[in-house]
């Protein structure tokens, strides 16, 4: 019994996403009907109707009090989560009692990330954003809601079943010369290739990344590119994965071919148990040259189709076509989110794909419409703040700035577009007030302008960036012979690891070469919250695949637990607290969090800010709590570079608490020298 909503201030539904027993709920109670054709209008209306009370109840509240709910619980225990963006609802549902309020908001906040990847500085516009969001064609709209149902479905997946998604950090491979080797492989070779071929088309490679499942094998970034940053990378590891789906029993060997792959290189033990030699490993089920292989390349359209029946209704995607994503740039002149980029998701093999993002030739225009955008903000700011004249245009840059670059930017847009014509009729009234002799001037009167201004920048924006061009433009995009050549090349460089690195991705790092060092110990999480990335044992709970603490009800119970915990320590750190322990049965559990300088010297612990009940989930991926949390501390230790880390322990309660508190310091001074290698 589980759905989001996100609907308008009127009760319209901009998108729905539901559970099939939530789903099957509403047709019991409003009798939607079944017929061909008319499914979809049908459930969408009985989900309007259902949701139209508490929509108009909380424009009502908004109206009088100046307040909104933020949660209820229903008599049938429903539990509703509900926070307003701007003139967007968003409203999340759980009735079978798996989410609690905070899961609740999380996907919230998550959706909305995922929307602003999507759509950009749309977003900003509440009235761009509707349209954008419920087209008026019908089959346009099916396509686009089951796009972000899909997107939902293999987030929520990922953070059921996927540790770095749990803690909302980057995982890598750990092996340090095969990722060397890659992230060189990226840049002297596909990444300098492309750039300088004839057939980019305009684009250039800013960013190139293997994944495995959802792992990162390499990470390369060219010289002039912003530092793509976590929150950004998670949420285009989701994107690949809706793409194309780890599917487990598919794309990985069995745990019979373990053993035959874990010779296939150096470094790539598992346990250490020595690997079987090619003699001992002949008289096995390891096929011979010529049989049928073990892995062999499934067409990334039968295997997304074999993976979700969702395939039936959206058509696959085709690698050859990039999908236009908004992310965080920072360059030297200051930050601008939400810059246009093409991604290219190019499948290498089933659980295998090269990701590159690309700068396109017009990114220089949605620079322009931010800083634009920016400047009205702040004059809006001002005068609802009741600072009048020249009070509301002090600032930099000045409103006086801000007019000529505007007059410049408009007429290098032609006139041509009707967006453009627009937004020069709307600047020129707004110049005719804010400027003209006997006019208003900079007074309240000018706030609607000052909003339909941004809402016509949106506009230009929109046209710019995310409408589809016609047939007779030319593609600007990497051509797709060039798209082959660079999957081929990847493809040839890693053909001889694929077996390995697939399993590899289930068992990064094992306990097992943990234990003599720390005792008792049964699994633990680190996470440098300064770069995003985690390091865990592997806990992968399949059918086909095990683990040091087994398969079946121990390991999954186990695996409940460190989901629990992390649950319970980021409520306290949500009220301040740096540092939990607590004994839970058989278990003892830690949770530390705190500041290094660049030396490794631990800096001195200070207050962490206590957030209010309702406040942004904690994390990386929805809202980047620890670049904010570090921004804080960091004002106490000026000319320091500070680092953030946690540490996440699960001890056999037996252990004495003082040994566990000695294993807790050890394993975080361990755990991250074997592995710097410059990945990010």
């Amino acid at each position: 019994m589980k759905c989001l909503l996100i609907a308008s201030e009127s009760a319209e539904v901009l998108f729905h996403w539901t559970d099939p027993e939530f789903q099957q709920n509403i047709q019991q109670q409003y009798g939607a009907s079944q017929e061909e054709g008319e499914g979809l209008p049908a459930f969408e209306d009985s989900i309007s109707t259902l949701f139209a009370p508490i929509i108009i109840s909380c424009s009502t509240m908004v109206d009088r009090l100046g307040d909104n709910y933020t949660s209820f619980t229903t008599e049938n225990n429903h539990i509703y989560v509900l926070h307003q963006f701007d003139e967007c609802l968003y409203i999340a549902v759980n009735g079978d009692g798996e989410e609690g309020e905070d899961d609740l908001r999380r996907k919230i906040y998550v959706m909305k990330k995922m929307i602003e990847v999507l759509f950009g500085m749309v977003t900003l516009s509440g009235n761009l954003l509707r349209k954008e969001l419920r087209p008026q064609d019908t089959e346009q709209r099916a396509r686009l809601w089951k796009h972000l149902q899909s997107l939902l479905e293999t987030y929520s997946h990922l953070r059921e079943n996927d540790q770095s998604f749990l803690v909302e950090a980057v995982e890598r491979l750990i092996h340090p010369t095969l990722c060397e080797q890659c992230i060189e492989f990226l840049e002297r070779r596909l990444v300098q290739q492309l750039n300088s071929s004839v057939e980019r088309a305009g684009e250039e490679v800013l960013h190139a990344f293997i994944l495995v499942h959802t792992k990162l094998l390499a990470f390369y970034s060219s010289r002039n590119a912003s530092t793509l940053t976590t929150s950004d990378l998670l949420a285009l590891i989701i994107m690949a994965q809706n793409m194309y789906p780890s599917n487990v029993d598919v794309d990985d060997p069995g745990p019979e071919d373990v053993e035959s792959t874990s010779g296939s290189g150096p470094e790539s033990f598992y346990t250490p148990e020595p690997s079987p030699t090619d003699r001992d490993s002949s008289s096995s089920d390891k096929p011979v040259r010529g049989s049928t292989p073990v892995f062999e390349f499934v067409d990334p359209d039968i295997q997304m189709a074999e993976d979700s029946l969702q395939t039936l209704e959206v058509p696959p995607p085709d690698p050859s076509t990039p999908r236009r994503v908004f992310l965080e740039v920072s360059l030297k002149e200051g930050l601008y989110p939400m810059m246009p980029h093409s991604m290219y998701c190019l499948p290498l093999w089933p659980g295998i794909t090269l990701v590159m993002l690309t700068k396109i030739p017009t990114s220089a225009v949605a620079m322009s419409v931010y800083k634009f955008l920016e400047a009205f903000a702040k004059l809006e700011k001002r005068l609802s703040e009741g600072q009048e004249g020249s009070a509301a245009t002090r600032g930099q840059p000045t409103i006086h700035d801000v007019r000529s670059k505007l007059d410049k930017f408009i007429k290098a847009l032609g006139p041509s577009e009707i967006q453009s014509a627009q937004l020069q009729n709307v600047w020129t009234e707004f110049k005719n007030r804010a400027f003209a002799r006997g006019g208003p001037g900079f007074t309240r009167d000018l706030i609607p302008w000052c909003k339909n201004m941004k809402t016509q920048l949106c506009g230009v924006y929109r046209q710019c960036f995310l409408i589809d061009s016609g047939p007779a433009d030319v593609p600007r995009r990497l051509s797709p012979g060039l798209q082959e050549r660079a999957q081929s090349m990847v493809q040839e460089k890693l053909m001889d690891w694929k077996d390995f690195l697939l399993v590899k991705s289930k068992r990064n790092i094992t306990m097992v070469s943990y234990l003599e060092d720390f005792p008792g110990l049964v699994h633990f999480i680190c996470v440098d919250r300064s770069t995003g990335q985690m390091i865990a044992p592997s806990l992968s709970i399949t059918e086909r695949t095990t683990s040091e603490l087994g398969k079946g009800p121990v390991a999954q119970f186990i695996k409940s637990k460190v989901w629990n915990l992390v649950s319970t320590t980021r409520r306290y750190l949500q009220k301040g607290y740096s540092t939990v322990t607590l004994r839970d049965g058989d278990f003892y559990f830690c949770y530390f969090l705190w500041f290094e300088n660049e030396t490794g010297f631990k800096l001195e612990a200070g207050d962490i800010p206590i957030l209010p009940d309702d406040s942004a989930p904690i994390g990386m991926l929805a809202w980047d709590y620890y670049r904010k949390l570090l921004r804080y501390y960091s004002k106490n230790h000026q000319g320091e570079v500070v680092k953030c880390y946690e540490l996440l322990t699960v001890h056999l309660g037996v252990i004495p608490t003082e040994i566990i508190l000695q294993h807790c310091r050890q394993l975080a001074s361990k755990l991250w020298e074997p592995s710097r290698n410059p990945l990010l």
